[in-house]
């Protein structure tokens, strides 16, 4: 009679061997998938989370009912603030600092400059830039709404709205600020107001305001924008 190898004891005993070390590899195998599985998803809600904290920031305030988006200042805008500036003194406060760049300016001609901004990586953005530039001891940044922020204490105001706030900012400033006050607005005038002085061309215009005429104007406000006037 032939010789059966896998009967017997010696042959029950293989393939048991046989079985487990089969068993063994397939658990390996599903542990191995499993790890991976595991290390894809985290990698993919990390990913998500880190896009969700770095897009909020900047899709929240979009989804506010009135919307200061940030778009950077240009050179010349920048410089026709400047000259709005010129022979002034005491503290100043950009309303939607951004990245920080007119508070930085106003700083290294001396003006004691503070931005406020909505957007926590501008903000940081802005610190950096001010103390990469020497400046950081004259210029401050904070993270607030500016709608709960009074600006009584400041004598120089910059503004970059949109025409939905500037109603409601106009009403705000004129309760908050007092008369030895300058406000410069860009690329939106505000729309009862007339500026004292108008300067720039096109998105580069800007348009200053002395606080003691629209105060006095406080209870007699038109109800329709007026002309605006040059003094170019």
């Amino acid at each position: 009679m032939p010789n059966d190898s896998n009967s017997g004891p010696v042959g029950t005993t293989v393939m048991s061997k046989v079985f487990e070390e089969g068993h063994s590899i397939s658990h390996a195998s599903t542990t191995r998938k499993r790890s991976w599985g595991l290390l894809v998803t985290g990698l993919i809600g990390g990913t998500l989370v880190g896009l969700y904290a770095v897009a909020t920031p900047f899709v929240t305030p979009a989804l506010r009912k009135i919307c200061l988006p940030f778009v950077p200042a240009t050179t010349a805008q920048l410089q026709n603030v400047l000259k709005m500036l010129q022979k002034r003194s005491g503290s100043l406060v950009d309303i939607g600092s951004g990245d920080g760049r007119i508070v930085i300016a106003a700083a290294k001609v001396g003006f004691q400059a503070v931005g406020y901004e909505l957007n926590p990586w501008l903000v940081w953005y802005s610190r950096y830039r001010a103390w990469r530039e020497g400046v950081y001891h004259k210029a401050t940044f904070h993270i607030s709404d500016l709608w709960k922020v009074s600006f009584s204490e400041y004598s120089n105001i910059v503004i970059f709205g949109v025409p939905q706030m500037m109603p409601q900012l106009e009403r705000k400033l004129q309760r908050e600020l007092q008369e030895n006050a300058r406000v410069i607005a860009c690329r939106f005038p505000f729309p009862h107001w007339v500026p004292d002085h108008v300067t720039g061309e096109g998105i580069d215009t800007v348009w200053t305001y002395e606080s003691g005429s629209f105060l006095l104007r406080d209870d007699k406000r038109c109800t329709e924008p007026i002309p605006q006037i040059r003094y170019d």
